[in-house]
Order: structure tokens, then C-alpha cells, then sequence
């Protein structure tokens, strides 16, 4: 994928990351996907607040990387994953940085999940 310029998050585009107080449990299905006590809040200009949860509290067997990618100014190139449980599979519901702008570099190694294709409890 072909990356444009980098953009610096400042007061005209502001984004901050930080620890989320308490427990984050996603399910799929009825599945549970993730389960931690460590995720991160992002918090994006004037969009909803994103959760990222650390990838070693996610249940990997239920992900499968798809082709899809997209790129984000301030963040970078996004990689994403399918959600399989027994019951159905929910294409692209997960998304990473794997390589995030310095900016936003807390955010690597974690995965966030669309909330309007998974249940996420916090």
C-alpha cells in the first residue's frame, strides 16, 4: 500500500492514548475474543473513543488476517482480521497497527474491534 504524508495529531487534530480503568471483555457469538485488563483508550479529534486491547489477551484461533488495508494519516497503514466463531464470520471486524506512526506508538501490538460487530463490555 502506497502511504501519503504523515501527519503530527496537534490542537487542529488532537489524539491522546491512555490506560482504561477496569476490565475489557469482547465476545463474538456468544465467544470470547478478548478479555483484559490493560487496554488503552484513543481518543481522536471528535470521533467516539477506540479501545485497543494487547494482543496476547486476545484469543489469536479466532482471527484470520484478511487482505484488507487501509491508512490513516496519523496512525498509519492498518492491517485487519477476520472474526470466526462456530456460528458466523464477521469480515474485518478487527483492525491493527502493526508499525504506528511515533506519534500513536502505544498502540502497537494491540488490535481494536468495530463495536457494531462484536459486543464489548467495559
Amino acid at each position: 500500500m502506497a502511504t501519503s504524508e504523515v501527519r503530527i495529531p496537534g490542537p487542529d487534530h488532537p489524539i491522546t492514548i491512555e490506560p482504561h480503568p477496569g476490565r475489557v471483555l469482547v465476545r463474538a457469538g456468544g465467544r470470547v475474543i478478548a478479555d483484559t485488563e490493560a487496554a488503552l483508550e484513543l481518543h481522536e479529534a471528535s470521533y467516539p473513543v477506540v479501545l485497543y486491547v494487547p494482543l496476547d489477551d486476545v484469543d489469536g484461533t479466532a482471527l484470520q488476517r484478511t487482505e484488507t488495508r487501509t491508512h490513516c494519516p496519523y496512525k498509519g497503514d492498518a492491517s485487519y482480521f477476520t472474526v470466526r466463531t462456530g456460528e458466523a464470520e464477521l469480515e474485518d471486524a478487527v483492525w491493527s497497527y502493526p508499525q504506528p506512526y511515533e506519534a500513536v506508538a502505544e498502540i502497537r501490538d494491540h488490535l481494536a474491534f468495530y463495536p457494531d460487530r462484536v459486543s464489548i463490555e467495559s
